[in-house]
């Protein structure tokens, strides 16, 4: 693989951080990307135009409210340009992309609670540490894989914390 579209809203300011990670980390694997950058739901059927006229070989969806407004949207069109697709939440791979590696959501609410149980005690907000995320989650979609072509190796299907049938 070495060209990769990558969705995601340039209207998020936190987003300019991740996009710039982004893509320092494929110039360390030495990939092509192809930005399609969105500022609003208007711009998604562009960007769909422009990422299948680039013909990558995969898709990673950057998240954030707007883009998740367009989930199933998304994963369609992903489906339908037969791209292997990367997320960072479990909820697209239930939605049929191929795989998510990202937070786990469920404990970031168990921590969120911890944080509340703290506060009710008495706690001062200015004293709470600013934690980050402790667990994260692989999670694929064997489906997505099979209609695909692709062979997901048993180490990663080991390492995978939920496998979707």
């Amino acid at each position: 693989m070495t060209r990769v579209a990558v969705l995601w809203n340039a209207a998020n300011p936190a987003n300019a951080a991740v996009w710039q990670e982004t893509q320092a980390a494929a110039r360390a694997l030495d990939l092509l990307l192809h930005s399609q950058a969105v500022r609003g739901p208007q711009d998604l059927e562009g960007a769909f135009a422009r990422t299948a006229q680039a013909r990558p070989e995969a898709l990673l969806v950057l998240g954030d409210n707007l883009i998740a407004m367009h989930l199933q949207h998304i994963v369609a069109f992903a489906t339908q340009e037969h791209l292997p697709s990367v997320f960072a939440t479990r909820g697209w791979v239930v939605a049929g992309g191929l795989m998510s590696y990202g937070p786990s959501i469920p404990d970031l609410y168990r921590r969120a609670a911890t944080y509340v149980d703290k506060l009710l005690k008495g706690a001062k907000p200015a004293d709470l540490p600013v934690e980050q995320p402790m667990k994260f989650e692989l999670v694929l979609n064997l489906k997505t894989a099979q209609a695909l072509g692709l062979t997901i190796p048993p180490i990663v299907l080991f390492r995978a914390d939920e496998v979707i049938q």
